[in-house]
């Protein structure tokens, strides 16, 4: 009996609380008992919404907490996606085709802030995922060689291969960090073992404006292996005679317990050794 006196004396403070938050009574009471104001309808009428979606988040939390999840949210670059993602998520739809997949095609400093928002589950993010070791669990899939792109009538089009210090008077393509963070810097270490000082004319907004550059500036960008599929009008891929220059392709996913559906993405994407 103490015990339900000291829960009701609890719950008639927090109530009573309550009112002197909103500035009115929510409960009229009587002695045939107690019932709704016109304020205690309207304070349940706009909570319910609230506490329904509460409850749905609630349910999805314990699900990942326990490593289901019904769906799955993959961040990506679309230049990557048809040698390593399209063939991995072809085997997920076969073991999990319950498991409703969204794609988002994001750059590797939009995936980073999605992956820290909690929007997305896992991010395929290029060599840029070295840079999250700390936050997330990072995997390398590859390490691929670089292609120098260059305008069609460049003097460098006509030879089979580039070396670094073919470029040392070209001017590069550049990419702003907030869209492909440590890009420049990593182009300006290569050209430094080379011998000589990288200079960019323009941070390009998308690949697609990085190589329209190439062709109106006449300048020179450096890709990863796969970008040589690109078909673009004006451009040519060239691979760059330098063994230490590679770019790597990494996966990063939240961490904590994975869930069946992370898993079996994870697995069946493919690690090339080049």
């Amino acid at each position: 009996f103490r015990e339900k006196e000291q829960l009701l004396i609890l719950l008639t403070r927090q109530m009573q609380a309550l009112e002197q938050d909103v500035g009115g009574p929510l409960l009229e009471r009587s002695p045939g008992g107690v019932a709704l104001t016109a304020t205690g309808h309207a304070l349940i009428e706009g909570v319910r919404p609230v506490m329904e979606k509460f409850d749905a988040v609630l349910a999805d939390v314990r699900q990942r907490a326990r490593g289901q999840s019904a769906a799955l949210r993959v961040g990506y670059l679309m230049s990557a996606a048809s040698d390593y993602l399209n063939p991995a998520l072809a085997v997920l739809r076969k073991a999990h085709p319950e498991v409703k997949v969204k794609m988002i095609d994001l750059s590797p400093g939009e995936q980073i802030t999605a992956l820290r928002k909690g929007e997305i589950d896992v991010g395929l993010i290029g060599q840029t995922g070295a840079l999250l070791t700390k936050e997330f669990y990072v995997k390398k899939l590859a390490a691929l060689p670089v292609m120098v792109a260059l305008a069609a009538d460049h003097p460098l089009a006509a030879t089979d291969s580039v070396k670094l210090g073919d470029l040392k008077k070209e001017v590069f393509v550049g990419a702003p960090d907030a869209d492909v963070p440590g890009h420049n810097q990593w182009v300006a270490q290569l050209c430094k073992r080379a011998g000589f000082r990288a200079r960019f004319v323009q941070d390009a907004e998308s690949l697609t404006h990085g190589l329209s550059l190439i062709v109106t500036e006449g300048a020179v960008s450096l890709q990863p292996g796969y970008a040589k599929k690109l078909q673009v009008p004006g451009v040519v891929f060239r691979p760059l005679r330098d063994s230490a220059a590679k770019w790597e392709l990494m996966v990063a996913w939240q961490r904590g317990k994975v869930s069946a559906p992370v898993k079996a993405l994870l697995d069946a994407l493919p690690v090339k050794k080049m």
